[in-house]
């Protein structure tokens, strides 16, 4: 059976814990090796602004970076440790809760995402900064 978009975050969303913006907030703070990656296009995300710290790797290339079994110039060396903590964001969350599921499915043991994305954190009174 064919699944919709929605219902893929759906699944993501039954398998992996999500966090609010000040959550987020406070596990960054708590934690300065928090990884904190936005998967949107680098177009949208630009568009929406980074949480600061954040890095901008897009859905689609996540998993090939966090593969470690692929060659080291396709791989993010930021997505070695398996253990290091991620959070996981995007505009709205959907996506966010996808790229979370998919790090979850390969290995990483301490990953969320945040709910709502980056447009929740902004919402918060949280700062952006543009993509670099």
């Amino acid at each position: 059976m064919a699944l919709t978009f929605m219902q893929m975050v759906t699944k993501a969303r039954e398998n992996v814990p999500s966090v609010t913006s000040a959550e987020a907030r406070e596990k960054i703070q708590a934690n300065p090796n928090t990884l904190v990656i936005d998967v949107q296009d680098a177009t949208d995300a630009g568009a929406c602004g980074l949480i600061p710290s954040s890095v901008n790797i897009s859905l689609g290339m996540l998993p090939i970076r966090a593969d470690l079994e692929l060659p080291e110039n396709l791989r993010d060396d930021r997505l070695a440790d398996r253990n290091r903590p991620v959070l996981v964001t995007c505009g709205a969350g959907g996506q966010a809760a996808l790229g979370a599921y998919i790090l979850k499915q390969m290995g990483f043991t301490d990953v969320a995402f945040i709910e709502g994305g980056t447009t929740a954190w902004k919402q918060a009174g949280y700062e952006v900064e543009p993509l670099k």
